[in-house]
């Protein structure tokens, strides 16, 4: 069975999870990007943050200094991480999405065997057929957006610390 007969016969929660697919592995495709080149340029960060620390790190003291540096570099790596609340969205709703599509497709088959007795189970395997998809539909679609998150978190926090000590060591 082909791929797109899957996703058909997934009904619309497989659409939906397709689409949540497509959109998480854009951001975090775009993420890993975007971090890595962060990664690469931090002595240049670090030498604009030192630019913004000039004005307040005159008449400061070395404790005063450091948190100040923590400050601006916490707020620099906050803005990188716009949109890695949406990868752990997707990563958190997938399964249970998967799960909704579970329930309707059991649904459907006690419906249709309600309607039509065991005469045909076609019909029956049909709705059971559905649940199965949708589930391993959630769970194809959640485990790398878990694992991505996670990933790209980690980077995150690299940066942080990196950030933090080229900063400091400009600025001290």
């Amino acid at each position: 069975m082909r791929l797109f007969e899957y996703i058909e016969q997934g009904g619309p929660i497989m659409y939906l999870l397709v689409l949540l697919n497509i959109i998480g592995w854009a951001l975090m495709l775009s993420k890993l990007y975007f971090l890595s080149l962060e990664l690469k340029s931090t002595d240049n960060t670090a030498d604009t943050l030192k630019e913004d620390l000039k004005g307040l790190t005159q008449t400061s003291d070395a404790s005063s200094i450091i948190e100040l540096t923590k400050q601006i570099v916490s707020t620099h790596v906050t803005k990188a991480e716009k949109g890695l609340n949406t990868i752990k969205i997707i990563a958190t709703i997938s399964p249970l999405l998967g799960l909704l599509g579970t329930v309707l497709g059991v649904l459907t088959a006690f419906h249709v065997m309600s309607q039509t007795g065991l005469n045909n189970p076609s019909n029956f395997a049909q709705g059971i057929s559905m649940a199965l998809i949708t589930t391993v539909g959630g769970m194809i679609v959640a485990i790398p957006h878990y694992v991505g998150h996670n990933y790209l978190l980690g980077m995150l926090d690299k940066l942080e610390n990196v950030l933090e000590k080229k900063t400091l060591s400009k600025v001290l």
